[in-house]
């Protein structure tokens, strides 16, 4: 049974076996682990996660990917107890429920066109996650990754990203591992969200708030992009230049504004 990649789906398979080895080595499965695989494709990672031994639950919202599955016998007779499909939309879905009770490690090779939502949906049960392992555009790790002194590469997603989980990009992946081959570079990410937080936020609506306001208007000082939500007074009460720009604040400069609130 062929199955054509999807467009409106961002499919691109990971085709390459030692780039599946070093992914599979990154995620480490074991036996006691549940794992929730988010866009499973045509198997690559799921094989090799079934064969650790661990509890599988893998969301998919191709319905033809899932009939291939089930064609394919990938949950056999051996596999049918921890093998668990869900047919839905990863943007949508209540991944804590997917799971079930207790600890998960969620990952996946996400679609580019929604990357940067999922990303903020996966913080929902970041209580529930012990890790993160995605395979993302080179770009976006950089963002996630990034620090105020990276310029335009620092934006929300990173300040928020750093705010919830310890960010370890780890290595590149080109094109020709997939197919069909994309026209960016890939790269695979650790995310381990944080039991302690690792700046005191009063709010946390408040926190995303400033943030969103700030860098949505990231060409403006901080005195005109966050005007209608915090003063210039309690800019400065906060210990913060309001002639600054978004880009030069730190996690830790952004948490004492939203504080202010």
């Amino acid at each position: 049974m062929r199955h054509t990649p999807r467009k409106r789906f961002g499919q691109n398979f990971l085709v390459d076996q030692q780039v599946i080895e070093k992914i599979v080595a990154s995620i480490d499965p074991r036996k006691d682990d549940t794992i929730v695989e988010i866009g499973p494709g045509q198997g690559a990672l799921t094989r090799p996660l079934l064969a650790s031994g661990c509890q599988l639950h893998v969301v998919e919202i191709d319905r033809d990917l899932i009939a291939k599955m089930r064609l394919e016998n990938i949950h056999e007779q051996h596999h049918e107890k921890r093998f668990h499909l869900h047919q839905a939309d990863a943007l949508q879905v209540d991944l804590g429920a997917v799971a079930g009770t207790g600890e998960f490690k969620l990952i996946g090779n996400l679609p580019y066109n929604i990357s940067t939502p999922l990303i903020f949906h996966t913080f929902n049960w970041r209580a529930q996650i012990s890790e993160m392992v995605f395979m993302l555009q080179k770009e976006v790790v950089a963002r996630m990754a990034a620090t105020s002194s990276d310029g335009k590469t620092y934006g929300r997603l990173s300040v928020m990203t750093q705010y919830y989980c310890k960010v370890e990009p780890l290595f590149m992946v080109p094109p020709d591992a997939f197919f069909p081959a994309p026209k960016v570079d890939s790269a695979i990410v650790r995310l381990t969200p944080y039991k302690d937080l690792p700046v005191a936020v009063d709010n946390e609506v408040r926190f995303d708030e400033v943030v969103k306001a700030a860098f949505g208007m990231r060409r403006k000082t901080l005195r005109n992009a966050l005007k209608a939500i915090i003063n210039t007074e309690k800019i400065i009460a906060a210990g913060i230049d309001p002639a600054a720009r978004a880009e030069q604040l730190s996690l830790e400069d952004f948490a004492a504004l939203a504080n202010m609130l």
